[in-house]
């Protein structure tokens, strides 16, 4: 497999994300009560919601039909995330970990849509008096990879190839 695809080495990243993500949720289900807000420091909180839509709550009302379009979505972009995964340059490690961040996170957020009809969010911090929506350890991990990932496109701006 590592032969003919050396960056499927990294999917480990992507085991890691989904682990850990269900765990902290399970944790947080348990541990805290919807909507009521635990202190840790200034400016952070755990803050157990749930979010039928996507990021930001986009469609959270929309009355059910999107927990089945984000499925297809987060399905679709995990078979291509992968295909991207098996066609990658051995060399591009910065690319190859950002997509398995990327693919852990869409996967774990998959999970909860699938089994839960929603996604479980828990942490919330405050930008001065005003709070972040709240999120996960996948959401995390999605935006981290896409982080990455346009700083690993910028990695390659300006190279040749010899011919």
């Amino acid at each position: 497999m590592n032969a003919t695809h050396p960056q499927l080495k990294w999917l480990w990243i992507s085991l890691t994300v989904i682990v850990l993500d269900q765990a902290t949720k399970q944790i947080a289900e348990a541990r805290l009560v919807p909507h009521q807000p635990v202190n840790l420091f200034p400016y952070f909180d755990w803050y157990l919601t749930y979010n039928t839509g996507a990021a930001f709550s986009f469609l959270a009302s929309a009355g059910g039909w999107q927990r089945w379009l984000f499925t297809v979505i987060a399905i679709v972009i995990s078979a291509v995330i992968v295909q991207w995964l098996r066609k990658l340059p051995a060399e591009e490690t910065l690319t190859a970990i950002s997509l398995s961040l990327i693919l852990g996170g869409a996967i774990g957020n998959l999970i909860d849509r699938v089994y839960l009809g929603h996604v479980i969010d828990y942490i919330q911090v405050w930008l001065g008096s005003y709070p972040w929506p709240a999120f996960n350890i996948a959401d995390a991990a999605i935006s981290v990879g896409a982080v990455m990932l346009i700083v690993s496109s910028f990695a390659g701006v300006g190279k040749t190839t010899a011919d």
